[in-house]
């Protein structure tokens, strides 16, 4: 129940800040009627599904995540610069590399949050999900450090626990 509604007051919340639409006047009474309408279906479909739990609904984990967010922003930040520098030599010298990362979060959660991570962090992409870890494909060996990669896993398994504090 209060996972159906968690995600009831996301999706309006969502829906109303993409829409835009806060009044009844105009036509603007058929699109929150549509609106409305795709909210109740949407959690209804949910229900059915037998899918409203904590990591369909990360009410808690969300919290948590604001802290690893920040971080990654400046991982994200320095990474642009990196590679920056790098593709801004007078000669282009990169070496790509496939490397693969282990992952050991402990919920589907951490690792989406982890996978999804390392494709925003520029200069890598995860190109393959495997049951212990991911591909990834890094621009340069310079990338692949794997003390990087271990410290964005466990820093994304206990943000996306939602139970315990980010490093």
């Amino acid at each position: 129940m209060t996972y159906g509604v968690g995600l009831t007051v996301i999706l309006v919340l969502l829906w109303l800040t993409l829409s835009g639409q806060y009044t009844l006047s105009g036509d603007y009474p058929l699109v929150i009627g549509f609106g409305i309408l795709s909210v109740i279906g949407a959690v209804a479909l949910a229900a059915r599904m037998r899918i409203l739990d904590r990591e369909t609904v990360p009410l808690l984990p969300a919290w948590s995540l604001v802290p690893y967010w920040i971080w990654l922003g400046g991982e994200i930040l320095a990474a642009n610069f990196a590679v920056l520098r790098l593709v801004m030599k007078p000669a282009i010298d990169v070496e790509p590399r496939l490397v693969r990362v282990p992952a050991e979060q402990r919920s589907g959660l951490g690792h989406a949050v982890f996978a999804n991570s390392i494709t925003l962090t520029p200069g890598t992409v995860t190109i393959d999900v495997e049951e212990d870890g991911f591909l990834v494909h890094a621009l340069d060996t310079s990338f692949t450090d794997p003390a990087g990669f271990a410290e964005m896993g466990s820093r994304s398994d206990i943000a996306s626990d939602g139970k315990r504090k980010v490093l």
